[in-house]
């Protein structure tokens, strides 16, 4: 799949539209760093919308600079809100900065968890780059990210595809 063919910010706004949801994306950019925060909600008859899923981040001006921090989901939201998540937060990345990969930290709060997460981010195209643990060489990192776990290491290009395929939007022999 070339780049021109790959899903839009605009693409996936009506991909999300097309099952009722609205997707938002605010990324105000700071002494050079822009913070990334993507939600998806379900607009309410009252004029209001109730969130089921957001994202937050930053992005450093570089080609690997997508940080991927904090990814939280309602239970119950629906299998494509994650996925119309990730793929904005790609897209976004690919149409407005000069990043092209993603870092991201599959915590360690239980085992099992961990292990889920891992398995999810490497269906997202995330591949492990190393540990941070208790090592005082790790403290940097551990501050940054909020705990300890696996940092894994993405491309935005890839993640895209994979997003557009789990949403139906890509078909896989175009993939």
């Amino acid at each position: 799949m070339t780049r021109s063919t790959l899903l839009t910010l605009e693409a996936i706004a009506a991909l999300a539209a097309e099952r009722g949801l609205k997707l938002g994306l605010r990324a105000p950019r700071r002494l050079g760093i822009w913070s990334l925060q993507v939600g998806v909600a379900r607009p309410q008859g009252d004029g209001s919308a109730r969130l089921l899923g957001e994202l937050k981040g930053w992005a450093l001006p570089t080609p690997r600079g997508l940080q991927l921090d904090t990814l939280r989901v309602e239970r119950g939201s629906g299998a494509a809100v994650a996925p119309l998540i990730w793929a904005a937060s790609f897209a976004w990345a690919l149409e407005a900065t000069p990043c092209r990969g993603a870092r991201l930290l599959a915590i360690r709060d239980g085992e099992r968890q961990h292990r889920r997460l891992v398995r999810y981010f490497q269906r997202l195209g995330f591949e492990p780059v190393r540990e941070l643990g208790a090592a005082p060489a790790d403290l940097p990192l551990r501050l940054l990210w909020g705990g300890s776990g696996l940092l894994m290491r993405g491309d935005c290009t890839e993640g895209l595809i994979r997003c557009g395929r789990m949403l139906g939007a890509v078909e896989p022999e175009l993939a």
